[in-house]
């Protein structure tokens, strides 16, 4: 647990791995950064950022943005045009947590696909890729997500994603990956970033997730692309100016926080044992692979057992009728995880 933590040890938040207080060492860091114009593409601090992350995911270059929606949304509008598909898994976060950005920014209709924990099955996306033809729009970007929020944070298996990225080349299609938590998958499936970063012509990576940095995600793609994606930020409101004091606290967070990952995907399985104590309650979306765990309360109404834990100091979020979510991170430690499991056991009782 982060020493800042400590200002709130009453309670134990598990509503998101968005929590997260920034740690001591990101707080000088931000103090200390030097700083310049990022706008005009000469702030330090910020290129060191973007160079040390394309250099983990083999990559030409990377784009520092304000949040992981905005990656994902510049991606969408330079692989495609107004009026055609994204084909993208149901359930997914450009598809519905980004607030149909794809139609309002972009003028593109979402192609939703059956996938199983995160994977698009392939004949699926093997019928849907295509060119414009007879009344039917154009459909020439795959958007895939690992780890996958609302399949109960399940890993993406590499080998299927290479399956998918094959098929979208045989097309002529592109691929981006929203990958708001992949150090997490690859934490947990020990796949090198680089083997990610070949499975797709553009990826987005969150910083202000599991890895705890307070602002910040990074799109990383071949250097042409950067270039005008640059533009394309500036145009949805994105260009910031002496950034580096977000960018020092994100370095931070890339080199000390990774190694952490392993502790909160323990926690989350730990979690899910508890649970499964208890008569009525399962996981809807399968076993627990990183740092989400999606518990169905059968029977029971979600919101009221997550207000009863709230009145313990135990903040989760409600996500159905039966359904509750809870994440775990670097601000959650052993004894919150045990306290989590006492309340959880006395809001059911």
């Amino acid at each position: 647990m982060s020493e800042t933590a400590h200002e709130t040890a009453a309670v134990a938040d598990f509503r998101s791995d968005t929590v997260t207080r920034p740690t001591p060492a990101m707080r000088q860091a931000m103090a200390d950064a030097v700083v310049g114009d990022d706008v005009l593409g000469d702030d330090p601090t910020v290129r060191e950022l973007e160079q040390e992350v394309a250099g983990l995911f083999g990559r030409d270059d990377a784009l520092f943005v304000p949040s992981g929606s905005q990656g994902n949304q510049i991606a969408a509008h330079l692989h495609t045009a107004p009026g055609q598909e994204v084909a993208v898994g149901a359930n997914a976060h450009t598809y519905d947590w980004e607030l149909a950005g794809l139609a309002a920014l972009s003028g593109l209709q979402a192609r939703p696909l059956l996938a199983d924990r995160g994977r698009i099955d392939p004949d699926e996306v093997r019928a849907t890729l295509r060119p414009a033809g007879g009344f039917r729009p154009a459909c020439l970007l795959l958007a895939l997500e690992n780890t996958h929020n609302f399949h109960g944070g399940a890993v993406v298996p590499l080998d299927h994603m290479r399956l998918l990225h094959g098929i979208a080349k045989e097309k002529g299609a592109k691929v981006h990956l929203d990958g708001a938590r992949l150090w997490n998958a690859s934490a947990a499936s020990g796949v090198p970033l680089a083997d990610y970063g070949a499975v797709a012509d553009t990826i987005m990576v969150c910083l202000s997730k599991g890895l705890g940095a307070p602002i910040g995600s990074l799109l990383i793609g071949d250097r042409d692309f950067l270039v005008a994606a640059r533009e394309v930020r500036k145009m949805f409101g994105g260009g910031m100016r002496q950034v580096g004091v977000l960018a020092a606290p994100a370095l931070v967070a890339l080199r000390e926080q990774r190694a952490g990952l392993a502790g909160d995907h323990a926690r989350a399985a730990r979690l899910a044992e508890g649970f499964l104590a208890h008569d009525g309650v399962s996981l809807p979306y399968g076993p627990v692979e990183t740092n989400i765990v999606f518990v169905r309360v059968e029977g029971r109404d979600a919101a009221g057992i997550a207000e009863a834990l709230g009145r313990t100091g135990v903040l989760t979020i409600a996500t159905g009728p039966e359904t509750l979510r809870f994440v775990t991170h670097y601000d959650v430690g052993d004894e919150d995880v045990d306290k989590a499991l006492e309340a959880f056991g006395d809001a059911l009782r």
